[in-house]
């Protein structure tokens, strides 16, 4: 019951937000055009780059594509609605969490109430693009445990990246002003995830399995979806993101028990 009514009350708080936004039906025509074009572009320097190559280490066009729009798909994903922890040093520096603190209501709900980027669409829309090409090109046999695979790539990638965001949002417990140390493993994730990790070396790969998992929801589950393993519990490394999403959630409870408002 309580879970239904933190949802209801997520759904107001993601309402009001949207309508603030379309409060200025121009401006948010814009920024999902610029954001489309954006992303846009990054498509096209996957196509610029095939355009010399029939593969990348094995990966043909159509599986980079998959992989690309699997890691934008993820990312936009968890921009939408984890925003909240993006911009969360301006809420202690301001004193807004201290208010949140003092209401009974989760504090996560709150913080991720507060910000609904619905400007986000322009990336979302890419990455269907992406995929739809993807699809084409590919010669994945698509039956249940490819469908399952693709969808827990897209829900677990979502996961991982609001884990990261929760955890640069713990840091700021402590610094009181955003270290955007994490941007490196979030935005430059996003970056070089629209290829198979892989292709970086050994020495990234490890990293990308055993610091920040991002290999549970690309490179792993990758292999079992364009059938380069028969192995099919690859398929289901995405639902190790859960205990990586708890660690993150533990680090911040701990940030939360250890707070001092910065008196703003």
């Amino acid at each position: 019951m309580k879970i239904k009514e933190n949802l209801k009350l997520y759904f107001k708080y993601a309402s009001v937000c949207t309508q603030s936004v379309m409060e200025y039906k121009l401006s948010f025509l814009l920024m999902v055009i610029a954001r489309f074009i954006i992303a846009f572009c990054e498509l096209i320097a996957v196509q610029f780059l095939f355009s010399g190559f029939t593969q990348i280490k094995g990966y043909t066009y159509g599986d980079v594509l998959l992989c690309f729009s699997v890691v934008q798909m993820s990312f936009t994903f968890a921009e939408l609605f984890g925003s909240g922890f993006i911009s969360f040093s301006g809420m202690v520096r301001r004193g807004t969490f201290d208010r949140m603190m003092l209401r009974p209501c989760s504090l996560i709900l709150q913080i991720m109430g507060t910000s609904f980027a619905v400007g986000r669409i322009g990336p979302l829309l890419t990455a269907f693009v992406t995929l739809a090409l993807g699809i084409r090109h590919s010669q994945i046999a698509w039956n249940i445990m490819t469908v399952w695979t693709m969808t827990a790539m897209i829900i677990g990638g979502m996961l991982l990246f609001i884990g990261l965001f929760m955890l640069e949002a713990s840091f700021c417990f402590f610094s009181i002003q955003d270290t955007s140390l994490i941007n490196v493993l979030t935005y430059g994730a996003k970056s070089h995830g629209k290829y198979p990790i892989d292709i970086y070396g050994k020495g990234i790969l490890r990293f990308c399995t055993y610091a920040i998992p991002y290999t549970l929801i690309q490179y792993y589950p990758l292999q079992f979806l364009l059938g380069k393993s028969r192995n099919w519990h690859l398929a289901f490394c995405p639902l190790g993101i859960i205990a990586f999403l708890l660690i993150c959630y533990c680090i911040w409870r701990f940030g939360v028990k250890h707070y001092k408002s910065c008196g703003s």
